[in-house]
């Protein structure tokens, strides 16, 4: 189980492996809402090539993503398959699928 400071710490984590050349011109805003007692909001914003993250919510977001915070931790640090996630109702999207789609590949792993 991932204590609080270890979920806060995927965020600028994935933003340390974002991949400019693979978002191209891509422009969108990530909300994740996480439950559970280390859960929370937190976002990671994409635009002119470069990607920044915060927590708190945001008012409508490009896609949010759903999940228990232990269920993301796993996710983001390979010890669950996203798509497998989202196909048992771990993982929820809601917006834009396509990004969803794009996550994993202008996120390096």
């Amino acid at each position: 189980m991932a204590n609080a400071e270890e979920v806060k710490n995927l965020f600028p984590a994935m933003v340390d492996r974002f991949l400019s050349e693979k978002a191209g011109d891509m422009s969108a805003t990530i909300l994740f809402d996480l439950s559970g007692d280390n859960g929370g909001f937190y976002w990671i914003k994409i635009a002119d090539g470069a990607a920044t993250t915060g927590a708190g919510e945001l008012s409508d977001p490009s896609m949010t993503v759903k999940a228990s915070a232990d269920d993301w931790f796993a996710v983001a640090t390979g010890e669950m398959n996203a798509m497998q996630a989202f196909m048992t109702g771990k993982l929820k999207i809601h917006g834009d699928m396509g990004l969803a789609m794009k996550l994993q590949t202008i996120f390096a792993q």
